[in-house]
């Protein structure tokens, strides 16, 4: 099988996206230099700055990947469905240490409003906070969800304890079982097994 021009281009485009991810998670993004980068996607800067002019360009096309890898994870029903997937994505974030680093340190650069990926990290943290609060509204609907439990509250606290454990999890992966505690925090929410 032979390999035109187009899928070269593209196959070198991923090259030089896997190469961004593993700068970033090592130095951030305001630490990063596209020549770096092109080193490490071993082709020339004049090479990379052919597939992206600008180091914004491949921060989009960096975060577009993390959006085509996570385009499924929130296609569901709401309810107990959206709170399993919350599961599978902390069990894909403890196989893949690397890329929750790179995260961490993008999400803490994109605080800054002008930071390219802020818009990025604001449309999921609410899409996060959007399915988990319709998911226990129609949990408390149907009785799925213990008598009392407020689903706002149980939204805020429960996104607040997955990025907390995640940062712990990061610094000191030996003390976290960052899945067992999200699995033990919403175990106790509901009135079924998980």
């Amino acid at each position: 099988m032979t390999t035109g021009g187009y899928l070269k281009g593209r196959l070198r485009r991923e090259d030089i996206i896997t190469a961004a991810v593993a700068v970033y998670g090592e130095v951030g993004y305001h630490g990063s230099s596209l020549r770096e980068i092109a080193k490490r996607a071993g082709i020339t800067h004049a090479g990379l700055i052919y597939y992206f002019p600008t180091k914004e360009a491949l921060l989009a096309a960096v975060l577009e990947r993390r959006d085509a890898e996570d385009s499924q994870r929130f296609d569901v029903p709401p309810g107990l469905e959206v709170l399993r997937h919350f599961l599978a994505l902390a069990e894909h974030n403890v196989a893949h240490p690397g890329i929750v680093d790179l995260y961490a340190r993008l999400a803490a650069e994109a605080v800054a409003e002008d930071h390219p990926a802020h818009d990025y990290f604001v449309r999921h943290y609410e899409i996060a906070r959007d399915s988990a609060l319709e998911s226990f509204r129609m949990l408390a609907a149907d009785g799925t969800l213990r008598p009392g439990v407020d689903p706002e509250l149980a939204t805020l606290t429960f996104i607040a304890l997955m990025d907390g454990l995640q940062v712990q999890w990061l610094t000191t992966p030996s003390d976290v079982d960052l899945v067992g505690s999200l699995r033990f925090y919403l175990q106790n929410l509901l009135t079924v097994q998980l």
